[in-house]
């Protein structure tokens, strides 16, 4: 009887949840990542600094001493995520470290036990979230590698095999159970952001349990797909797929510059153009953009993290239309000038116009006809011809649409086609 509960916990995990459950993450589009932790202080690679014998795990670990969150404004980041255009945020409720941002009662690792910052950062920022309607995301790695009862440590050492002691991987099991079930007590997110699944089975980390034990405090709980099969969408790193994901449901997570946390000496920050871009990419994929920031360890954002999230909020509140609630647009070969998304209904199509088009917009394959064209943020309508239609062939014509110098948008201007019904497009 065991082995077919079980059985069917697996498969039925394995579904994931229902589209109504995921229509609010469909929806949202954006979200901001934030890796805080000890790794601020020196500025070095979180947890992998160590793990790969960059950095002595005991100096990494005396970072510690030096993290103050001395300006720490939960409730200036949660305006900050807000205006951005955000929808959702995820912290990282423990990196691979091991440390903790609230004060845990199953482990002796946390920012309140062990730093100066001496106190729970993480129950504030959850206030200040919820405070401006966003969902809650936390992160949280399944991997510890500051725990001797983990198997795993540094790229060149392992402390014991899981098959040779079954009894010390399962008090493992039971801490990391435990801490889950803490977030889940005590803040209820809204979407689980795992980590670290590579280095054990779903057999061994008891993913089905897992899932089992967030969705018994909130049955609607999204998660990640990084939690060895049995998550709810997948999660495309750094770049934005060159083909489009499988998935149903996918999102990319991506950096300012070139770290995920604070880095003294990474000043290779991304345009907030090229980070735009990069959004509109995955908006006419079908796919969410999870920005990643990363504060000082005093709590402070950099100003060139802060300008970018600006950016986004002026473009984003200006298109709103074409954001939130779009989903994946046409063939590339529709439109070759640039992104496309949909409407949710199909009847709309939304063209991404990037600087200033040398001619006018051309869009190619569109079976339907063209009530009307308009610029998204502004609403003037735009004239628009069909040309090379004949009457003999059932190929659609070329439709052309003329863009003023004075409509364009500083970054990428929208053009809405308002359809005859539901998108049908013509490619052979």
């Amino acid at each position: 009887m065991k082995k077919l509960f079980a059985a069917f916990a697996l498969a039925l995990f394995s579904l994931g949840l229902c589209a109504q459950d995921m229509e609010w993450f469909d929806d949202a589009k954006l979200g901001i990542f934030i890796h805080w932790g000890i790794y601020a202080v020196d500025g070095v690679s979180e947890s992998w600094s160590f793990h790969n014998e960059k950095v002595p795990y005991d100096k990494y670990m005396a970072q510690a001493k030096g993290f103050t969150a001395s300006k720490y404004n939960p409730e200036k980041w949660a305006e900050l995520i807000a205006s951005s255009g955000a929808k959702y945020t995820v912290l990282t409720s423990k990196h691979h470290d091991g440390v903790a941002l609230w004060n845990t009662a199953v482990g002796e690792l946390s920012i309140p036990a062990l730093t100066p910052a001496g106190r729970d950062v993480l129950t504030p920022f959850v206030e200040a979230v919820r405070g401006k309607g966003l969902k809650l995301g936390l992160y949280y790695s399944l991997l510890d590698w500051s725990r001797d009862d983990y198997p795993n440590f540094t790229v060149n050492n392992t402390r014991y095999k899981i098959d040779e002691d079954p009894a010390r991987w399962q008090r493992f099991v039971d801490f990391n159970f435990a801490q889950i079930r803490e977030l889940s007590e005590a803040y209820n997110p809204d979407l689980y952001w795992f980590d670290g699944d590579w280095e054990q089975t779903a057999q061994a980390w008891n993913s089905p349990g897992i899932i089992s034990l967030i969705r018994s405090y909130n049955p609607a709980v999204v998660v990640n797909s990084r939690i060895q099969g049995y998550g709810d969408y997948a999660t495309p790193e750094i770049g934005v797929p060159i083909a489009r994901p499988d998935a149903r449901y996918w999102e990319l997570c991506y950096t300012i510059n070139d770290s995920w946390g604070f880095q003294h000496k990474d000043t290779n920050f991304k345009t907030p153009y090229m980070v735009l871009r990069t959004f509109i990419d995955c908006l006419s994929n079908g796919g969410n953009l999870l920005l990643d920031i990363g504060p000082r360890e005093d709590g402070t954002i950099p100003s060139e993290e802060v300008k970018v999230l600006k950016e986004l909020g002026r473009w984003t509140s200006k298109h709103a239309e074409a954001v939130y609630g779009t989903r994946a647009g046409v063939s590339p070969e529709c439109f070759k000038g640039g992104y496309t998304t949909l409407s949710k209904d199909g009847t709309v199509l939304y063209l991404y116009v990037p600087g200033k088009p040398s001619g006018p917009i051309e869009v190619k394959g569109i079976v339907n006809a063209v009530k009307k064209a308009r610029v998204v943020g502004k609403g003037t309508e735009l004239k628009h011809e069909v040309y090379n239609k004949l009457s003999w062939q059932e190929t659609p014509g070329l439709i052309e649409i003329y863009l003023p110098g004075s409509c364009l948008d500083p970054a990428f201007t929208v053009v809405a086609l308002e359809l005859d019904g539901p998108v049908k497009t013509f490619l052979k």
